[in-house]
């Protein structure tokens, strides 16, 4: 079986052999492999071109925009997606806008370990994508599937915009696949998970598979819950989720992030601004408790949406 982290490292293998201009940038990945193994192997096997950094994100990223200009795709690893803010200013100022101050490109990824894991605490569990998103010039990935890491990851690197690439750190071990796919799906392309006629769930990342639960849930009560998997965040594939939304009637957008603005604000912006007449009800959003995240196990089950959190309130949507 191959594990979400399996496929990410993978896809940064096959990405180095398949092109000389990529390289890895980041602290600790080389020989020790980086602060969860996704660069295990890699230093070794592509000598001078998996490189540990210094203890600086903002340099970081900034070595990575200069690469890129004179023609390079660098690959950089956050330790976790909360240190990325050290490295705003690079990110948000320089390289999201080059192409539009210059018409130069910046091909970088970015790879962010993102979300919440019990015991990981108010700087090593937060989710980034929403603040990412609402800067142009970005492209925002949320790999949900241990397929979606692989591909999604493969496709970054050939992209000529820069990429935030927000990898589950939860989903490194727990999730599992077969193999990795042949085909992909293309990027800005949302997927329908699960089909449904009373109810849908769009949401990414870790919570496709809480909502996935909770969809097994309602089902025993004979609800079809629709659930669409976002994929990206930006660009966002509005299409998809009105014409999901066409056909429930209900929409219930669920995210690891706080809940204030984001990704499933924007959703449920879109949705009633340009699908307004294809509501039953009013839309509702769930998100991570609006406060910083908890340490304790127990207390971080609670802030986060759950599988039981989600069919509460699917079943109050449905009531209403």
């Amino acid at each position: 079986m191959i594990t979400y982290l399996d496929a990410i490292r993978s896809a940064m293998d096959e990405a180095l052999g398949r092109d000389p201009r990529v390289f890895l940038y980041g602290q600790d990945i080389g020989s020790f492999g980086g602060a969860f193994k996704a660069t295990k192997g890699l230093a070794k096997k592509y000598p001078g071109r998996v490189m540990d950094a210094p203890l600086s994100e903002d340099a970081i990223v900034g070595i990575a925009i200069g690469a890129a200009i004179e023609g390079m795709r660098p690959i950089v690893e956050m330790q976790f997606a909360d240190f990325s803010t050290c490295g705003f200013n690079q990110i948000v100022n320089h390289a999201a806008t080059l192409f539009y101050r210059t018409e130069v490109s910046c091909p970088i990824v970015v790879r962010l370990p993102s979300g919440g894991s019990p015991g990981g605490g108010p700087f090593h569990s937060q989710s980034m994508e929403g603040l990412y998103a609402q800067y142009p010039g970005l492209v925002v990935m949320t790999p949900g599937t241990v397929e979606d890491a692989y591909s999604m990851l493969l496709d970054a690197v050939t992209i000529d915009d820069p990429v935030i690439f927000c990898e589950h750190k939860f989903l490194y071990n727990h999730l599992r696949a077969e193999e990795l796919p042949k085909e992909t799906t293309p990027i800005g392309k949302a997927r329908i998970v699960r089909h449904g006629r009373d109810v849908t769930v769009v949401t990414y990342s870790a919570m496709v598979h809480e909502s996935l639960a909770a969809a097994d849930e309602l089902r025993e009560d004979g609800y079809q819950v629709e659930v669409v998997d976002l994929r990206t965040v930006k660009p966002l594939d509005t299409d998809t989720v009105l014409a999901s939304v066409a056909r429930t009637g209900r929409l219930l957008c669920v995210s690891e992030s706080f809940p204030w603005g984001g990704v499933s604000a924007e959703v449920i912006a879109r949705v009633t601004s340009e699908g307004f007449g294809l509501l039953d009800a009013p839309p509702q959003r769930l998100s991570a408790k609006d406060t910083p995240v908890p340490y304790h196990p127990n207390l971080w089950s609670s802030h986060r949406p759950t599988a039981n959190a989600i069919a509460s309130a699917l079943r109050r949507l449905l009531e209403m």
